[in-house]
């Protein structure tokens, strides 16, 4: 893993061919001092001076020093788009939910009346899991199971016995809707450190419940508190938002609720249009963008304040891509994405697709995991799609000098609007803002304020200047 080296930076949007080689663009990011500089092949960057831009760009010591090291650069993002092997599997136990938010990106039919996996079903899943990972990744390695939704305590036995019978084996996590995570489970999953997602979209009930509500309309908002302050204090605790239009208005504020409860670790995510209920609740991107930078910078003001930092992982992972391609922890803002390359999701009845996104697209099964051996699985016409998919081929993405920092994504979502997996972003605006926003937060100063404790570790420096 490798870090970019840093020289503070600025923006614009005009692009300038040396004469020798490589473009670079000068970017605006909306910085008062600075602009930045972004070798866009190579996803190079710098920051510089606004006064002194041009006569950087043009000036004798830029070029020689980027081709000195471009092969080194080009190879380092190579290695995260297309060097990485699988070492996750979103597994959903269960196609069944008792709750039925409004957004969902899995059916209706198979959240309301779906299939579970039996426990002896779940643990023949596991040990095909284990093998197959052990054919493929370093020894000692410890790959990850996500149990994931539909409500995946809704097949709590089941899932229970997996993790007790492979804890060795894998890293467990669970994502949950918390409604079902009694004393006994919160203690089960805490006592094998398994991760906990929780997901929470509001700071109060009257926000939250707008979206996330039972079968019969009923809001869950107390429940999903109470579990949350119970597990404030777990270091394998995540709290997910799904952004939509009920609730992007009250970002900051939500930042604060979380913040006040001692939540380390979070993610705001823009709803998938990937079903018509998601689709319909898109935020306006400009409206996504105000308030989630101004929940960003809440989150600061709270940190310089308290010492407490929440880190936002969505955003923070657009800042590794910055600083450190190859920390990356998410892969949804790279193309090809992490779908069917670095993960790839395993449904109740045991077909295997590139991500839990297409769940409900049958022509993305690449296979059955009980009657297909998965190395031929992932090899099949669906993932060869999602593995070869790249920005440089999207119009008007490959002209985009952050195309590296947004990957447009999501190929689902894409799909669910284009018919074809092959096109930019529907929230393209908002992604290309954030990556502004980042290079702003780099500038300022303001790196470490987003990210993990400890982020540094393990990497070496590229350093082009």
């Amino acid at each position: 893993m490798t870090t970019t080296s840093i020289s503070r930076p600025t923006p614009m949007m005009s692009q300038t061919n040396t004469g020798a080689g490589p473009y670079f663009d000068l970017i605006d990011v909306g910085h008062p001092d600075y602009v930045a500089l972004i070798e866009a092949d190579t996803a190079f960057w710098i920051l510089v001076s606004r006064r002194e831009a041009l006569d950087y760009l043009f000036g004798p010591d830029l070029l020689p020093a980027f081709l000195n090291r471009q092969a080194e650069l080009q190879q380092d993002l190579d290695r995260v788009r297309f060097g990485l092997l699988p070492a996750a599997v979103y597994v959903n136990p269960t196609e069944r939910c008792n709750l039925n938010c409004s957004y969902c990106y899995l059916p209706t039919d198979l959240r309301r009346k779906g299939k579970d996996m039996s426990a002896g079903r779940l643990l023949e899943a596991l040990s095909l899991l284990a093998d197959f990972f052990k054919g493929i990744l370093p020894e000692g390695a410890r790959p990850q199971i996500v149990f994931h939704g539909s409500e995946p305590l809704l097949a709590r036995e089941a899932v229970f016995q997996g993790i007790e019978r492979f804890g060795p084996t894998f890293r467990f996590g669970v994502q949950t809707n918390a409604t079902l995570l009694d004393k006994e489970a919160r203690d089960f999953l805490t006592s094998r450190g398994v991760s906990i997602g929780i997901s929470l979209d509001g700071h109060c009930a009257a926000v939250a419940d707008r979206t996330r509500h039972t079968w019969a309309g009923g809001g869950v908002f107390t429940q999903v508190v109470r579990n949350l302050e119970e597990l404030a204090d777990y270091a394998g605790l995540n709290v997910i938002a799904t952004i939509t239009r009920e609730n992007v208005a009250y970002l900051p504020e939500l930042v604060e609720f979380l913040h006040r409860r001692g939540v380390a670790n979070a993610l705001l995510n823009p709803v998938r249009g990937t079903q018509s209920g998601g689709r319909a609740l898109m935020p306006d991107p400009q409206g996504l963008a105000q308030n989630f930078f101004k929940a960003l910078d809440r989150s600061y003001e709270l940190f310089e304040q308290t010492g407490h930092r929440l880190v936002i992982g969505n955003f923070a992972n657009i800042l590794l891509g910055l600083v450190a391609p190859g920390a990356r922890r998410l892969m949804c803002d790279i193309s090809p994405c992490g779908g069917g390359r670095c993960f790839f999701a395993l449904t109740a009845t045991g077909e295997v697709t590139p991500c839990s996104e297409f769940v409900g697209f049958p022509e993305f099964y690449g296979g059955n995991l009980f009657d297909d051996p998965l190395e031929e699985i992932l090899e099949t016409a669906p993932f060869r799609a999602m593995k070869s998919r790249r920005v440089e081929d999207i119009e008007p993405c490959r002209r985009c000098a952050l195309r590296h920092f947004c990957g447009a994504p999501c190929p689902a979502e894409v799909y669910a609007f284009r018919g074809s997996i092959h096109g930019p972003a529907p929230l393209c605006e908002f992604y290309a803002a954030q990556a502004r926003y980042a290079f702003r937060t780099i500038a300022d100063g303001r790196l470490e304020a987003f990210l993990w404790p400890g982020w540094q570790e393990g990497l070496s420096e590229i350093r082009v200047i």
